[in-house]
């Protein structure tokens, strides 16, 4: 839909740079450790409520002539095709590219989040709001000044989805010299960005072969993804798998500290190829994420035929960053703009351990035991 974006109107209040179509007044396949902040999102003048059925949240959202928010990976065709038969109008819901310091999986809930109203933005089979923003958005020079000053943010902080720091001296690292240093984000085995959008290829070691195939004299650094290794999700590979194909694992720093190591990130859909971007990184995609069919990146994935808008990062930045996603202040839980977000960063007693974060963290070293127990045998 040609422009979307541009007829919506703002229900939601406080601040933000996107404005949504509709009210929102429930909300479905959201986690009961996010309902409290997913709460403070969403609500205006009419309260809302979380139900375990979709039924149920249609025929509410129907009753009230107004919206249903669903968590992205929690609707099902089916769900689709009742809400369009019922007129209820419906936002995929998901985390924000700068979300918080901690993972999601392990119950920390978001500080940013995306409404789309088309489409999770990760499925490059339909349009999403987030791709007519790419395709049509004008940027005006003040945006572009704003975005400019916010990648310099990033980069200084070294903030990255799940991460902040301002040390900026980081480990040296003994890579050789002479060749391509290229860092291969391992993702969440079943994700929905892999499983949507990761064309021909659909899991780590795919990507790890395929990558040592088209680079044989690279050095190539894997590193695996943060859930996996907290061992809340899937998709776990054994140092003796890795090494086969990648020359060195990393776990050491941040993500955005280890950007600064490489000359080449190349990826299926992993988030770590946007921010790569941002920091001047040569990428490659092997599968459709959202920064792929703009000029910025070496495409190997599935043909994007509706994109094709020349995009700087610049531009990128200023669309996913600023206009796309929608922030919260975890001190005083109200809409913020990104730079107040980022404010919080510095401060440590915000991000303090809940006691089911500290269970979850248990839980998830117990599992990651078993499952590198397992994988070594």
């Amino acid at each position: 839909m040609k422009k979307a974006y541009s007829a919506m109107l703002r229900h939601i209040p406080a601040f933000g740079d996107r404005a949504i179509r509709s009210p929102i007044i429930a909300c479905h396949g959201i986690a009961w450790w996010k309902r409290r902040r997913i709460r403070a999102f969403l609500e205006g003048e009419n309260p809302i409520r979380f139900f375990w059925s979709s039924r149920q949240a249609l025929s509410h959202a129907r009753k009230k002539n107004a919206a249903l928010a669903v968590w992205a990976n929690r609707i099902t065709p089916t769900l689709q095709a009742q809400a369009q038969a019922m007129q209820v109008p419906l936002f995929f819901v998901e985390d924000g590219f700068i979300r918080s310091m901690g993972l999601g999986s392990g119950f920390l809930p978001p500080c940013s989040i995306i409404l789309d109203s088309q489409g999770a933005y990760v499925d490059p089979s339909h349009p999403s709001d987030l791709e007519d923003m790419l395709r049509d958005a004008e940027i005006t020079p003040a945006l572009r000044e704003r975005a400019d000053a916010l990648m310099e943010q990033l980069k200084t902080l070294h903030i990255s989805k799940y991460a902040a720091t301002s040390n900026a001296a980081s480990t040296k690292m003994d890579y050789p010299d002479n060749v391509p240093i290229i860092l291969v984000p391992g993702q969440v085995a079943g994700d929905l960005s892999v499983v949507k959008g990761g064309g021909k290829i659909t899991d780590n070691l795919s990507l790890l072969r395929e990558v040592r195939r088209r680079n044989p004299d690279a050095w190539i650094i894997y590193r695996p993804h943060p859930d996996v290794e907290a061992g809340h999700r899937s998709g776990h590979l054994s140092e003796l798998t890795i090494l086969a194909h990648a020359n060195n694992i990393d776990r050491s720093e941040s993500m955005s500290q280890l950007l600064t190591h490489v000359d080449e990130v190349h990826t299926l859909t992993s988030l770590t190829g946007f921010e790569a971007l941002i920091r001047g990184k040569k990428v490659t995609t092997y599968g459709a994420p959202f920064y792929a069919g703009w000029g910025l990146t070496t495409h190997l994935g599935p043909p994007l035929s509706r994109r094709g808008r020349q995009l700087n990062t610049t531009d990128l930045a200023a669309i996913a960053l600023i206009l796309y996603p929608l922030y919260i202040n975890p001190e005083t839980e109200q809409r913020c703009d990104v730079e107040e977000l980022i404010e919080c960063f510095g401060k440590s007693e915000l991000w303090k351990p809940t006691c089911a974060m500290k269970i979850r963290q248990k839980q998830g070293n117990l599992r990651r035991y078993f499952t590198h127990l397992i994988s070594s045998i």
